[in-house]
């Protein structure tokens, strides 16, 4: 029989909604708490609190609730290396983490991976442990693109994929044909707040939404990490640039709450739509 869902929880919504929606589904939740990074949340499930380094201390506490498969999600920032106080077992695989941080985020994601399962813990990705967030084809509201629309979006699926080639980011934003933004190392959010510094000329305005925002994974993703999130706050950081819309790749990406993010693109006249690679 399948063990419980373990959840290495950063920031954000999306862990949160993940251990909602595996709860909702009939499965056991442990909640493995990143010292200062997870809202209070968490109390609503079985959890623990461990820091960075704690390496031994998170696979004791993993094996101790019954998990059998664990699952990465929400925000962490970055640490230095030196700050962090690591345990017997993190010293151990410290020399192939830092060696795997040298070269990107996703080879980060992907050493972390790695140690977990030499422990005998499979590690799944938001897909397989919250089927019902992952973003399905199709308009999601009742606001349609325009034909500009269909080919920014086009477009910035493309500028978006490339960038991903370089482990850059998962997010371009496109206006009629022009390039505007493209997240990096800053987030989608900071990502789209740039945009209100370009000229008017380049972007939307009040009453004259254009442009778009894409998110899709980067293709050197395994899937088991990092995929790509829209919630209601990033519904209302595009409105708030003038943009007339959000697209995302179907089964590529998570949709967190997603009645509230449709309700809220509705109210505020942005599309919302599923698009299949």
């Amino acid at each position: 029989m399948t063990g419980a869902l373990g959840i290495i929880a950063g920031g954000g919504e999306l862990p949160r909604a993940i251990a909602m929606s595996a709860r909702a589904g009939g499965r056991v939740v442990f909640v493995l708490v990143l010292a200062g990074m997870t809202d209070e949340w968490a109390k609503e499930f079985p959890h623990e609190s461990v820091a960075l380094g704690e390496l031994g201390r998170a696979m004791k506490a993993f094996k101790a609730h019954g998990c059998s498969d664990v699952t990465l999600a929400g925000k962490v920032q970055r640490p230095k290396f030196s700050e962090i106080k690591l345990d017997t077992k993190a010293m151990l695989a410290a020399p192939r983490v830092i060696a795997a941080a040298l070269r990107g985020d996703d080879a980060l994601l992907r050493a972390v991976v790695d140690m977990f399962e030499r422990e005998g813990l499979r590690v799944v990705g938001a897909a397989e442990a919250a089927p019902d967030l992952i973003a399905k084809p199709g308009v999601m509201g009742r606001v349609m693109p325009n034909p500009e629309n269909a080919s920014d979006i086009v477009l910035a699926f493309e500028i978006a994929r490339a960038m991903g080639e370089f482990d850059v980011g998962q997010a371009a934003i496109v206006c009629a044909g022009l390039p505007l933004a493209v997240e990096a190392a800053e987030g989608t959010d900071a990502t789209i707040a740039r945009v209100a510094h370009l000229p008017e000329h380049f972007r939307g305005a009040k009453g004259k939404p254009r442009g778009v925002l894409v998110k899709a994974p980067k293709p050197i993703q395994d899937g088991k990490t990092d995929l790509p999130v829209v919630g209601v706050q990033t519904v209302r950081n595009a409105h708030a640039v003038w943009l007339a819309g959000i697209a995302v790749e179907a089964g590529g990406a998570l949709i967190v709450d997603r009645d509230a993010v449709v309700a809220e693109a509705d109210k505020l006249g942005l599309f919302l739509v599923g698009v299949p690679r």
